[in-house]
């Protein structure tokens, strides 16, 4: 199968505050329901999102586990998780206390998101009470057609979550999925969703980058298939 990418670019916000104001983007709203998907602040002034897989292990993209001013790997303590964010009040806020990025994973300063195995795992100084926030199941299934969507906090709505559904996978290549998912600046790691007959959502994939193909906008996304196990097995 091949793909052609013809801009990849880092959804990672740089260089901007993450309480800017701004307008909101079309199609862009609140949702409930969703609390175990965060936003993510690193070094206080750039953000991602992430997702609670375990009431002590947030998933994202590798990238924004680095400084995009500085380019250099922040340290965990620096990084914090703002679970259900919405409005401005979270549910939970944690620090994080250690990292873990794909062990293939090598991190580029020219701009360009290595897609393919831009995935990692946080680790929560303190568990989030299952109580209080249920943490997301994964899967492995996405394929070409089926239907997703994605949740994220952006420079332009930073406080409270965005949708994007449904959107649907585009291709699927080894180890990276290709949507038909709109996704802004700030949206890096944020959780990729596969519902099917009435079940559960279900976390497939995290979101890279944004991308251009054929002329429209899509998204680049690391599936969790094998990717996911290295990272659970160097967690511990």
């Amino acid at each position: 199968m091949r793909v052609l990418i013809l801009v990849i670019t880092l959804v990672l916000g740089v260089g901007n505050e993450v309480n800017a104001q701004s307008k909101q983007p079309l199609g862009a709203r609140s949702v409930s329901g969703w609390e175990a998907v965060g936003r993510l602040i690193i070094s206080g002034r750039s953000m991602c999102t992430g997702a609670l897989i375990a009431p002590d292990l947030v998933l994202t993209a590798a990238h924004c586990l680095y400084d995009p001013s500085t380019k250099q790997k922040v340290d965990p303590p620096a990084i914090e998780f703002q679970a259900g964010l919405n409005g401005g009040q979270a549910i939970a806020k944690r620090l994080v206390s250690h990292t873990y990025a794909h062990p293939d994973y090598r991190h580029r300063v020219s701009g360009q998101a290595q897609i393919g195995h831009d995935i990692a795992l946080l680790r929560l100084r303190q568990p989030i009470d299952i109580a209080v926030i249920r943490p997301f199941r994964t899967d492995s299934r996405p394929k070409r057609g089926d239907a997703v969507g994605v949740i994220s906090y952006t420079q332009a709505q930073s406080s409270s979550q965005n949708l994007e559904q449904p959107c649907h996978v585009l291709a699927r290549q080894h180890e990276t999925l290709v949507m038909s998912c709109k996704v802004e600046f700030g949206a890096s790691g944020a959780p990729v969703f596969i519902v099917q007959g009435g079940a559960s959502p279900r976390l497939v994939s995290v979101i890279s980058s944004k991308a251009a193909m054929g002329g429209k906008q899509v998204s680049i996304g690391t599936v969790l298939d094998k990717a996911l196990k290295q990272l659970l097995k160097s967690a511990g």
